[in-house]
């Protein structure tokens, strides 16, 4: 089912593709460029920079700017106010961690595609009365894991939602995620933790980068 504030069939292939989201808290703006670099060198091609940061939308821009090949994605997007920002940031999309009626629409109107933050089956029926179809699923990991992500969703199946899950998901659990015909990608900040941006060390970043493509091109190959 299409409606009029679905994701562009080109974003949601882009999102299939890519299969893995890395989640960024970045504390620097000069952190920015290394941290995207070094993910796009381990072919994770998908940057969601969480406004949680002073240093946040700038490093957002920069990422649009300079690495326009990257998907630039804006994180905890809390108000009509962040929507703006993120816009103005150059984001391709914007997810948060629940589901703020004003935050989505503002992002609906302005034409920015935006996945709210659900976990519950009265949380995804208010988000599909909005025109939602594609849904960050949050706090994945620490709420009930794939079984909830299965049983919630099993009674929408007629029309098409898909997810993304984010929030405590390991490398180990990730293509069990993938592997749901209802994922579109998942969230993971393991594969750029904060501690790791903050000490600068792109080549364990990338290390990481590589594993999660690999568990994405096992899944992806495979169906």
């Amino acid at each position: 089912m299409e409606t009029a504030h679905a994701f562009p069939v080109a974003l949601c292939d882009r999102l299939v593709r890519a299969g893995a989201i890395a989640v960024l808290v970045i504390d620097k703006v000069d952190h920015a460029l290394p941290t995207a670099r070094a993910l796009w060198e381990g072919g994770v091609e998908i940057a969601e920079v969480t406004l949680r940061t002073e240093a946040a939308a700038e490093s957002l821009a920069m990422i649009s700017r300079e690495l326009p090949e990257m998907l630039p994605v804006a994180g905890t997007v809390l108000s009509p106010e962040q929507v703006d920002l993120a816009i103005d940031s150059g984001a391709a999309m914007a997810v948060a961690p629940g589901l703020h009626r004003e935050t989505l629409v503002q992002a609906q109107q302005k034409g920015l595609p935006f996945a709210p933050g659900v976990l519950t089956p009265t949380e995804i029926e208010t988000a599909i009365d909005l025109g939602c179809r594609t849904l960050k699923f949050f706090p994945a990991g620490t709420a009930g894991g794939l079984p909830l992500l299965k049983s919630v969703s099993a009674p929408y199946q007629h029309l098409h939602l898909r997810f993304l899950p984010t929030g405590s998901i390991s490398e180990e659990a990730m293509g069990d995620y993938l592997a749901f015909s209802a994922t579109m990608a998942v969230g993971g900040s393991w594969i750029a933790p904060r501690t790791l941006i903050q000490s600068e060390d792109w080549q364990e970043i990338t290390k990481r980068a590589k594993r999660a493509r690999m568990i994405v091109d096992a899944i992806r190959q495979g169906e």
